[in-house]
């Protein structure tokens, strides 16, 4: 995967403690970057998945469906 170079304009406190953190971890500043930025791109994709609901029921569809009887509707209005 290409990696680009790209200015970063922050808050000088933010900086500082990525910088902190990237010297614990011993990394460049540059590349703790890339990993928040990294970490804040999968967050953001992830959240753009479609997502299956599920649902729990009771009783069963088919059970209720065979217990109401819905009065038919005309195919069209008169």
């Amino acid at each position: 995967m290409a990696e680009r170079r790209t200015t970063v304009v922050a808050r000088e406190e933010d900086l500082a403690t990525l910088s902190h953190e990237a010297h614990a971890r011993g990394l460049s500043l540059g590349r703790m970057l890339g990993e928040v930025l990294a970490d804040r791109a999968e967050d953001l994709r992830r959240a753009r998945r479609p997502r299956l609901a599920t649902f729990r029921a009771d009783v069963s569809i088919a059970k209720a469906a065979g217990e109401e009887r819905p009065e038919a509707r005309p195919f069209r209005a008169a």
